[in-house]
């Protein structure tokens, strides 16, 4: 009975190895302190990040939190763009899945861009925004699409073309992620051994 004990115990630490963790490195948009948002890249270089919510394009854009805030190309909040013909901006967000069982992952969210975005996972389109306002987040969500390693969330953002304030920003917000640790081979053993141990016993219990 002891060896029984012993054996499921050892499946038991085996199998709690390989449970659920939050994804490391899904941050959301102006989350750390400061103005400058090193986690979201424009063109290889760190976001800027909106300071001031009594000054343009506030009202206009969805109100900032403590959960996130509005990113933007340049530092100086508001700066017009795209005079007289669309732009594009793609945000870029990495995160690392090494060492983790890639079927089980998932996060879900939402987003918002001036004026539209369409994010892609690992080059897979996975949500689609067309406005700015408190009402026009969308939903974010992904379960299948990650790879081993890096994977890489892509914000594509178009920003239409208008003479004067014309300003164009990203939100993202993430509210729930999952991925589970790949055993490493020494908790693959301890589960082997445990079974077969829990096999002989029950055996001998027969006999």
């Amino acid at each position: 009975m002891n060896k029984l004990i012993f054996a499921a115990a050892m499946a038991l630490a085996a199998a709690s190895s390989a449970q659920a963790a939050a994804i490391r490195g899904l941050a959301n948009t102006g989350a750390s302190a400061g103005l400058i948002d090193n986690n979201y890249q424009l063109n290889g270089k760190s976001s800027f990040v909106t300071a001031n919510d009594a000054a343009f394009p506030f009202p206009h854009w969805s109100a900032n939190s403590a959960l996130s805030r509005w990113i933007m190309p340049t530092a100086l909040q508001g700066e017009s763009f795209n005079h007289t013909s669309p732009g594009t901006y793609t945000w870029h967000l990495g995160f690392d899945l090494s060492g983790f069982d890639v079927a089980s992952a998932a996060f879900s969210g939402r987003f918002a861009a001036d004026n539209t975005a369409t994010a892609y996972l690992n080059g897979h389109a996975i949500g689609l925004t067309s406005g700015f306002g408190e009402n026009d987040w969308r939903q974010l969500s992904a379960n299948n699409f990650f790879v081993a390693g890096v994977n890489s969330l892509d914000f594509v953002v178009t920003n239409y073309a208008y003479g004067a304030g014309n300003p164009t920003g990203l939100r993202v917000e993430f509210s729930t992620s999952h991925v589970t640790a790949v055993p490493e081979p020494e908790a693959f053993a301890m589960l082997l051994a445990g079974l077969l141990l829990v096999g002989a016993a029950a055996r001998r219990r027969q006999s």
